[in-house]
């Protein structure tokens, strides 16, 4: 089985779900979690706090740097994911439907890179 990451995607100012939307928001998603768990799809999920919560890392004249978040200059932004085991794309795919469904926002389906065969 192939593992495949699917990232929840938000808009930054979008307008924020109500009350009532935001509770069905988090019991849909906790069915689709229990669903892949069961299935045995589950590896790891999470939600991430906003970029503006972020540090950046990185190498400067060989020195590392740190600075507030974010990184890229985009409104939109990974709000949080899901590591799944599927057979193929369309597998994760159909969980990135259940998933869209669940969170009312945009899933992205991204393969990860295949290890190098010894």
């Amino acid at each position: 089985m192939k593992q495949y990451l699917l990232t929840v995607n938000h808009v930054e100012g979008a307008p924020m779900p109500s009350e009532d939307e935001m509770q069905r928001i988090f019991k849909d998603v906790d069915a689709v979690n229990a669903e892949m768990q069961s299935s045995g799809a589950w590896v790891f999920a999470g939600g991430l706090h906003p970029p503006a919560a972020s540090t950046v890392v990185r190498v400067s004249d060989g020195e590392i740097v740190t600075t507030d978040g974010p990184y890229a200059e985009s409104k939109e932004y990974v709000g949080g994911f899901w590591v799944i085991r599927a057979a193929d794309l369309d597998d994760a795919l159909a969980w990135a439907a259940k998933a869209t469904r669940a969170c009312a926002v945009p899933v992205e389906v991204r393969p990860f890179q295949e290890e190098a065969q010894d």
